[in-house]
């Protein structure tokens, strides 16, 4: 073989190995990944006491089958799997192994609930299956050190607590403060936020706390003890369910006090109405996403985009509902994570591109909140804006928040 066909036959192999192993190369798949599909999985409460959030997962599996219809992420399907707990941790437990070890899910994510999550949190971690932006606030979410497979997806139920605190400390200095709490890692996150950000004064004005169970029918006699505490503000931290039921026993009992309400039990269809709107005037609480009815935004563009998709594709959803639109907001965050990986699917690069996100505006989150992650950070939202209900939509006002 002389000189010159020589040199041809070493282009033509370099032109064979750049074809074929580098496009194998590429692509990286671990179990649940593939040329056409993308297996996400999650549980939710469809059943229970938390029933209420489970819009939520119906609006985010109704956002990936537009996505899908409109060819999917990188040429990939979503196939989000979406099992009811009950809002009951051994379900919870159950169905997470299923979905790991049976459906064999690329990863975990929006899972709802504090307890729920907590029951297999360390089982996650320990298979190293990324575990993210849940549908909870707990601070331990944001362990990178001791659990770095699992982050949250909203602001802490801490920073939350602590800045009501902080607008109270402004508002009104000599309060004599009752809480209501669920008598888990949820209720008692707020409960340390709370306190966290009284400070020294925290012993002197909370004056009587009280916690319930999740099993409970009722906390009416919760409310009445409160109440006969004397107390001038109060602060509802509770799920949807027993939030309402609080606010209705409230007024109808004619105790009137300054009430705050946690934001993950402030939706005007699923809390106030059961509660009654007559019986909500006043209410507070913070916010970090627009109430798509709002007047302010019916000329925001991704309001519009919002309601336009619960129109199109999630029909039998109450555009209302604030859950809707928080799950239209995560499934978002979601495709622009599953974007960034390209075709590196594997769980470690999950993980890495969903802890790497550097200002990024989402649809519906109020004005000038940015999203940022880092490897020792997980916190995505940390601001938020106090609001206040006036018998109709929540209204905002004052300066965005940071915790």
């Amino acid at each position: 073989m002389n000189l010159h066909h020589l040199k041809r036959a070493i282009m033509a192999l370099f032109a064979l190995l750049a074809l074929t192993p580098s496009a194998h190369a590429e692509k990286k798949y671990d179990p649940g990944a593939s040329d056409t599909e993308i297996k996400i999985g999650q549980t939710m409460p469809y059943s229970g006491p938390a029933s209420s959030y489970g819009t939520i997962g119906k609006a985010e599996a109704a956002y990936f089958k537009m996505i899908n219809e409109l060819g999917g992420v990188n040429g990939r399907k979503i196939n989000l799997i979406s099992l009811d707990d009950g809002y009951t941790p051994p379900k919870a437990v159950e169905q997470v192994r299923r979905l790991v070890e049976q459906d064999q899910v690329l990863f975990l994510w929006q899972n709802l609930g504090t307890p729920t999550n907590s029951a297999f949190h360390k089982y996650v971690n320990s298979k190293k299956i990324p575990h993210l932006f849940l549908a909870t606030g707990a601070t331990k979410w944001g362990d990178p050190k001791n659990f770095p497979w699992t982050m949250g997806g909203q602001p802490t139920y801490q920073a939350e607590a602590t800045i009501y605190a902080k607008h109270l400390l402004k508002t009104k200095p000599d309060a004599k403060i009752a809480v209501l709490y669920q008598n888990d890692d949820y209720g008692k996150d707020y409960v340390k936020g709370l306190k966290d950000g009284l400070k020294d004064k925290a012993q002197s004005m909370i004056v009587a706390e009280q916690g319930y169970e999740t099993a409970e029918p009722s906390v009416d006699s919760q409310v009445i003890k409160l109440q006969s505490s004397g107390a001038d503000t109060f602060f509802i931290f509770a799920i949807p369910k027993f939030a309402a039921q609080t606010i209705r026993k409230t007024y109808d009992i004619g105790w009137k006090p300054v009430v705050y309400v946690n934001n993950v039990s402030s939706a005007v269809a699923n809390v106030l109405q059961p509660a009654g709107l007559e019986k909500s005037v006043g209410l507070l609480t913070a916010q970090y996403f627009k109430d798509s009815h709002d007047p302010q935004w019916a000329n925001s563009t991704d309001v519009k985009q919002y309601l336009d998709f619960m129109k199109k594709h999630h029909p039998d959803g109450d555009p209302k509902d604030s859950n809707n639109a928080y799950g239209f907001m995560q499934a978002n965050l979601l495709v622009h994570v599953l974007k960034a990986c390209g075709d590196n699917l594997t769980r470690e690069n999950i993980l890495k591109q969903a802890t790497s996100l550097k200002n990024l505006e989402l649809p519906m989150l109020l004005p000038g909140i940015k999203i940022n992650t880092s490897a020792d950070d997980y916190f995505i939202i940390e601001q938020l804006q106090m609001a206040r209900f006036d018998g109709k939509e929540w209204r905002l006002f004052g300066e965005l928040l940071d915790y």
